[in-house]
């Protein structure tokens, strides 16, 4: 569909450098498609995914998985309040 439309340049040669794109539709098209997509993920995170806070909270947990980079490296652990490592808690 054609239309006209005033759009900031600034914040289109943003959107083009960040996304890629190659032309100045192909920009508006990935902002849009992209704010679709956040609303839905939005909506699907709104609805609790049918599980409770606890389940929710339990399923997002950081694994030891989670701690490992892309190279198999062991990334630091975040260190609790006052230095103490995670694993020195009570």
């Amino acid at each position: 569909m054609k239309m006209t439309m005033n759009i900031d340049e600034d914040v289109l040669a943003r959107v083009m450098k960040v996304t890629g794109a190659k032309t100045k539709t192909q920009a508006v098209e990935m902002a849009l498609a992209e704010m679709a997509r956040r609303h839905k993920m939005k909506e699907l995170f709104n609805q609790g995914l049918g599980l409770t806070p606890d389940e929710l909270r339990a399923e997002f947990a950081p694994t030891p998985a989670d701690l490992l980079d892309s190279h198999g490296l062991m990334v630091a652990q975040p260190k609790a309040p006052y230095g103490k490592p995670r694993s020195a808690r009570q």
